[in-house]
């Protein structure tokens, strides 16, 4: 369980970072709502990815699976993009942590 949950803040303070660069880029090109769009995403991303993480220790279902969709829909919208090596490690990192969440789902579910 406390694997899942490090997991979760890990990506969340990925996610973090990520949001503050976009923000910070938005200062340096000619294109400034896009990259303010992208940090926005970015940071309530990270939100959520916390959110879950700090709360999946409560065990209860409505949280577990709104952290399966979480997990499962920032997997599918990084495929939709253009798609690098940033990307595959993201995605990889989202797959680890859907992996041991559903591994450990009993745990999770447990009350």
């Amino acid at each position: 369980m406390k694997l899942t949950r490090a997991l979760f803040h890990l990506t969340a303070v990925v996610l973090a970072v990520l949001s503050v660069l976009s923000f910070l880029r938005s200062f340096m090109g000619s294109d400034l709502r896009i990259y303010i769009l992208y940090s926005v995403l970015m940071a309530g991303d990270a939100a959520c990815m916390f959110i879950c993480g700090f709360f999946l220790a409560r065990k209860s279902r409505l949280l577990f699976w709104l952290a399966v969709i979480v997990l499962s829909l920032n997997i599918v919208l990084t495929v939709f993009d253009q798609f690098g090596l940033a990307d595959l490690l993201f995605v990889l990192l989202n797959i680890g942590t859907l992996a041991s969440l559903i591994i450990q789902r009993r745990e999770f579910l447990s009350q």
